[in-house]
């Protein structure tokens, strides 16, 4: 029974740190890309 509790609790840190880590990811790219429009727009040629 410990072992399954223990495996049981393993999963779900792992599945929640996916979406965790997959969520800051999208968070960057979005950040990235505003700065890159941004750059792009300040260009004077």
């Amino acid at each position: 029974m410990k072992k399954f509790a223990l495996i049981a609790l393993t999963a779900m840190t792992l599945l929640s740190a996916c979406n965790t880590i997959s969520g800051m990811g999208r968070d960057v790219s979005a950040a990235a890309d505003a700065m890159s429009n941004k750059a792009e727009s300040a260009k004077s040629y």
